[in-house]
């Protein structure tokens, strides 16, 4: 039990794998021990899922955690910048039509509960436009930051849009060529085991035997490891979300230096979502619903309308839609022995504010800041792991249901179905009946960790045309801090509109970063090479 931890063998590339071996790599280069060996397996015979993906702010902190360029990511991935979500014909309700979820928090957040003062006052404007001045920013497809700010740095908040493909392809050359991480080509015949049971190596169609000392399942869908091997049951959570099917396409901008949106657009549909992301050079769109209420191709002719409506003048003849399938739930053990879990193997529930990314990350932080010295302190800080990564996924089917139960659309069973409070968890049950009373604010998500905090809580009910029964607004307009609220309120107005002076398009800004980062490749005899 005190073997101590040498070798992280990663079972499965992508997206998920690759994260995670680039920051384990990347963390073990600052410990005060020997470096760890690790070594990603990848089969030559599985292509990657990824249809082009947005991710959260974290994701900065990820690619400056593992030493990439900002400008080398947004040239090679494609890459373009999202502050938020824009939802469209979510709510049913003509006098809240769309909203945005802005990845900022109001200001003043920790000390002032801006949703008291603003429902006080009638709830008459967009909640997002008053509480920060990011709302207006996305409006008007402004970048998050200026041409010459320095790479990571922000005027208001920001994650990226970004080809998936193209982005595991970055990660591995950065992760061998950077980090030391070997890359190993075969598919997985056979997994060995030690008589205490836990992984010892797998054994490769190639004739290699890979042995390890912790081995992290990226296989996906397949779960090898965590699932045929050690048999961790699946949560299926379809009797609460019941998305299971998306249709991806890639489609070409009409003209080279058209507009890129400064957020994913979500557009509701009678049986699901379409989503509709912007990258450098093309757009990425994809609509996600449920096989129990539509078929494929009627789903199929609803993304075609909207391809057509979205981009005259391109030809749908030429574009490639695929279906993807899924089963929204997750393993209820992502950490046995000395197994972990980590992307799709661990679970999916569909692509909803852009939650899978970041379970990843935080997954692979976690694995490398916490990498346990021996055997004996890898089951303290496996049981801590499950603990954190239960109570995600349970807040992150919570979150994503407030979308659907919150809406009063009755074009379809799918919608009138998501409102009955039998498909609801119990824990969002609870709080609608308490936001009858009050808005949600720091005890509705207590963590520090939280993937969606209160103040996003607020956004979308807000933002959905929610308003509670019971709050007194007299007794919110004799708060103490009323004067606070509307100082933060009228400072916001301000900030959008300089901001809205100052700020170039999004395109702009990839643009420059982009021509940037070709001269820099250019004058570098290493990277030009």
């Amino acid at each position: 039990m005190d073997q101590p931890i040498r070798k992280v063998v990663i079972v499965g590339g992508g997206t998920a794998g690759w994260i995670t071996a680039c920051v384990v790599a990347a963390e073990s280069l600052g410990r005060d021990v020997e470096p760890l060996q690790v070594v990603l397996v990848e089969s030559p015979d599985i292509p990657i899922i990824g249809v082009g993906e947005g991710t959260w702010p974290s994701m900065r902190m990820t690619l400056q955690r593992i030493g990439l360029s900002e400008d080398d990511f947004v040239r090679e991935c494609d890459a373009s910048f999202k502050q938020g979500t824009r939802f469209r014909d979510w709510s049913g309700r003509p006098e809240a039509s769309q909203y945005i979820h802005p990845f900022s928090f109001p200001v003043d957040y920790a000390e002032l509960n801006p949703a008291r003062f603003w429902l006080a006052h009638g709830g008459r404007s967009a909640f997002a436009d008053l509480v920060t001045p990011q709302a207006r920013v996305i409006e008007r497809g402004l970048a998050p930051k200026q041409v010459d700010a320095p790479q990571y740095a922000f005027s208001v908040n920001y994650g990226y849009h970004l080809d998936a493909n193209s982005f595991a392809g970055l990660l591995q050359r950065h992760g061998v060529q950077k980090l030391g991480v070997r890359y190993v080509r075969g598919n997985c015949e056979r997994i060995d085991s030690h008589p205490d049971g836990d992984i010892a190596a797998i054994a490769l169609d190639t004739g290699e035997i890979v042995a390890g000392d912790l081995f992290v399942d990226c296989t996906g869908h397949k779960a090898l490891l965590i699932g045929s091997h050690y048999g961790s049951r699946f949560h299926s959570v379809k009797d609460m979300l019941f998305n299971d099917r998306a249709i991806a396409v890639q489609v070409p901008y009409v003209n080279p230096d058209d507009p890129i949106a400064s957020a994913t657009l979500s557009t509701a549909q009678p049986h699901g979502w379409i989503w509709d992301i912007g990258l450098g050079s093309r757009r990425g769109l994809g609509y996600v619903h449920s096989s129990s209420h539509t078929d494929e191709d009627s789903a199929l002719s609803s993304l075609e309308r909207y391809v057509d409506s979205t981009s005259p003048g391109v030809d749908r003849d030429r574009l490639n839609f695929r279906t993807l399938r899924f089963e929204p739930g997750y393993r209820e053990k992502l950490w046995i022995r000395n197994c972990v879990a980590v992307g799709l193997s661990a679970g999916f529930i569909e692509p909803l504010e852009a939650s899978a990314l970041v379970l990843v990350e935080q997954s692979a932080a976690i694995i490398g800041e916490q990498m346990p010295r021996d055997r004996a302190i890898m089951d303290t800080v496996a049981d801590r792991f499950n603990g954190k990564m239960s109570y995600h996924w349970a807040r992150i089917v919570e979150f994503l249901k407030l979308h659907y139960a919150t809406s009063v659309r009755e074009d379809s069973d799918y919608w009138t179905d998501n409102r009955e409070q039998t498909s609801w968890p119990d824990s969002l049950r609870r709080k609608m009946i308490l936001w009858q009373q009050q808005p949600p604010w720091h005890d509705d998500a207590p963590r520090l960790d939280e993937l969606f905090p209160s103040a996003s809580y607020q956004y979308v009910l807000y933002g959905m045309g929610f308003r509670p029964r019971y709050l007194s607004a007299d007794k919110t307009r004799r708060d103490p801090k009323v004067r606070r609220a509307d100082e933060v309120f009228h400072g916001n107005r301000i900030k959008a509109q300089q901001m809205t002076r100052l700020l170039p398009s999004t395109r702009a800004l990839v643009s420059a970063i982009a021509h940037r980062a070709t001269t820099q490749a250019c004058n570098d005899p290493i990277r030009a090479s």
